[in-house]
């Protein structure tokens, strides 16, 4: 339909599953759905911009300084004939050097220009690069699939065009390697996806379709992702990585099944042990028979790469399953993974947890060694891999679409600048405090006039979403879990404003004890549990192969151990029907820090009712008990409770028993 927003300016406004990509008939894989913008394209603003600060004068920003593992006169990447830091380097560099060019921070872009000189000069004739780790006869390359995710990103702040003679004569190389010797080694045989997804970006630059064969090789010596009752394995982070292989694959073969694969991977692993809060699944390091309540925790690191996998994802078929999944984990999940000063972290992250400390928890989680406490050295691949989830965040609020136009298929507070249809530019300020708010507010900078599309993303759990443009609402029906399209001709000033309405749910988690988590929008909701921190020596507490660059300060970088200060075991009194008309929703103050992931600084809480459960407590293991049955005595006693976002409590209850009234 078409509704006037002034007298020269129709609007028009309709629903679209998605973006649909162009034929491509030049093409030799399926174009994407959504065009990621280059990095930098992207500027985050408010509560985004400071979790970026936050990470560039934490942990992620300053790990160079205390990680043996990025030592430079000893690493494998900068010294030929050196065998440290072959995986750690690649692993903090790509999360690195992103949030670097998305902050345009000088500084820190000639620190990653600093790696980047070596890697690209460390090229054979052969076209292997790199440091050599072989098992026998066959080379190991899953440092390398790293590295080139991240030359990738540098290719797009930098244009150096070596990066792309490097990647051809890799490919090649890859080529030339026998079946039976290609990527047989365990991470690198489930994480080929990562691999393929660069010839995907390397042709995308190119059109050099010579490289497109070494798809077909990678899939067919990679783990078998397209079992629909059986996975490959079951590491946390594996699948994160590898359930969208086979949609890649899908853009070469056109082979619908692949597509249906993935989903399928990503469904199975979240019925197996999935049946919590926060996006992700129960897997401590390994997901194991009969370990599936929400005290069953994520790897940071698995956290971190389901965001950038959903983002790939939306690439390839724009589909709002994944910008719910990342928003999931990004506003419950991953905040909580880390202290609010992004300083430290843990390796194992639960929906539900109530103690966070060093000791060995074997084994109650899939772990021997302290990985519930907050610190520098939780583990060497969190440590360094973390760094990705928040910039893989952001680089996945805005993207171009092949009709000419841009899609926001992610929120938060930004300032996107894209290439629109015509050869414009654009700058698209999305002005927020999304999740916590529930209106957002488009407004565009621009020279001349230019008509075409905006795509917006209607919640799947909204109800009556509208949408305005200059201040007039259009009457059209908003079909939540679907796009809004939206088309006219655009001028400098122009605005677009998305109105949400959120509401608090409930969902049961049938195989988990008909536990119940409580929802408000995008947000789920923990119950608001006093955390008391006590400071330890963080060379004491580390995992046994934790490596400090000689002469670093460990009480400038201190782990924090976290005990609950109140009571923790309750029961969400809730009537059968999971009416949440006896709870109160109340706004507070923004943070003044601007960081709403922080202890008592979410501008959000909920009034409600609990019932204690005696029999709930920590059990011999150290962990929080698993979720009591309907049939363990509740107190007679009704408490008031308050419930905050999940994302702002380090120590939680978000997966509740229930009482009746």
């Amino acid at each position: 339909m078409a509704l006037e927003a002034s007298a020269a300016s129709p609007v028009t406004i309709g629903v679209s599953d998605f973006p649909a990509p162009s034929a491509g008939t030049e093409s030799k894989i399926r174009p994407l759905a959504l065009e990621k913008l280059p990095i930098g394209s992207i500027e985050p603003q408010g509560w985004l911009l400071r979790q970026l600060e936050l990470q560039r004068d934490g942990l992620n920003g300053h790990l160079s300084e205390i990680s043996a593992w990025l030592e430079k006169s000893n690493n494998a990447w900068m010294v030929e004939g050196a065998h440290n830091g072959w995986e750690e380097l690649p692993y903090w560099l790509r999360g690195y050097s992103r949030l670097a060019y998305i902050l345009n921070d000088e500084k820190m872009k000639e620190e990653a220009a600093v790696w980047f000189e070596p890697v690209l000069a460390s090229q054979r004739e052969d076209g292997f690069f790199g440091p050599e780790n072989k098992r026998g006869e066959r080379p190991e390359i899953w440092a390398q699939m790293l590295m080139l995710d991240c030359l990738q990103g540098y290719y797009e702040e930098t244009g150096d065009e070596r990066v792309l003679s490097l990647m051809k004569r890799f490919f090649e190389w890859e080529m030339t390697v026998p079946d039976e010797n290609f990527i047989k080694d365990y991470w690198e045989n489930c994480r080929g996806g990562d691999n393929i997804w660069s010839v995907i970006w390397y042709y995308g630059k190119t059109g050099d379709d010579s490289v497109l064969p070494l798809i077909e090789k990678i899939h067919r010596n990679n783990a078998d992702c397209t079992n629909p009752a059986r996975l490959p394995n079951w590491h946390n982070v594996n699948i994160a990585q590898y359930f969208r292989e086979p949609a890649e694959v899908s853009l070469l073969t056109g082979d619908n099944s692949l597509m249906d694969a993935t989903y399928n991977v990503f469904d199975l692993v979240r019925r197996t042990c999935g049946q919590v809060p926060g996006g992700m699944f129960g897997s401590d390091e390994n997901s194991r028979i009969g370990y599936i309540d929400p005290r069953q925790g994520t790897e940071t690191c698995g956290f971190a790469e389901q965001i950038a996998s959903d983002g790939i994802m939306l690439s390839i078929n724009a589909d709002p399953l994944w910008a719910e999944n990342m928003e999931d984990i990004a506003f419950n999940s991953f905040p909580a993974a880390m202290t609010a000063d992004l300083r430290s972290l843990r390796y194992i992250t639960s929906p539900n947890m109530t103690v966070s400390d060093s000791k060995n928890h074997n084994p109650g989680i899939d772990n021997s060694g302290p990985f519930l406490s907050f610190n520098p050295f939780s583990s060497r691949c969190c440590q360094h891999n973390h760094g990705l989830g928040w910039p893989a965040f952001t680089q996945s609020l805005a993207y171009a679409t092949s009709d000419g136009g841009a899609a926001f298929p992610v929120y938060s507070p930004s300032k996107a600048t894209i290439s629109i249809d015509g050869g414009k530019t654009v700058t698209i300020t999305e002005d927020t405090q999304y999740p916590f708010d529930n209106t957002l507010r488009f407004t565009l900078d621009m020279k001349g006039k230019a008509t075409f599309p905006l795509y917006f993303r209607i919640p799947s759990w909204t109800k009556n979403a509208t949408i305005a443009v200059n201040g007039k609402i259009l009457s059209a029906e908003l079909t939540p879990g679907q796009y809004a399209r939206v088309e006219t001709r655009w001028k400098k000033g122009d605005t677009v404003e998305l109105v949400f309405p959120m509401e608090l749910s409930v969902r049961r988690w049938a195989v988990n004890q008909n536990s119940a988590s409580v929802d408000y929008g995008p947000l789920t909701l923990s119950l608001r549990i006093k955390e008391r921190y006590e400071k330890r020596d963080s060379r004491k507490t580390a995992i046994y192969d934790s490596n400090w660059i000689e002469g670093a300060d460990s009480e400038k970088w201190p782990t924090y151990e976290i005990y609950a200060e109140s009571p923790w075991n309750y029961a969400l009194v809730l009537p059968d029907n999971n009416s949440t008309a006896a709870f109160t929703v109340e706004k507070t103050a923004w943070p003044a820090d601007n960081q709403p992931f922080a202890e008592g600084a979410a501008p959000i809480i909920v009034k409600a009712k609990g019932r204690r459960i005696p029999s709930w407590t920590i059990d011999d293991t150290g962990l929080t008990g698993v979720l009591p049955s309907a049939r363990a005595a509740r107190s007679e006693t009704i408490e008031d409770i308050i419930l905050v976002p999940m994302g702002s409590q380090r120590l939680r209850i978000s997966a509740f028993p229930t009482a009746a009234e």
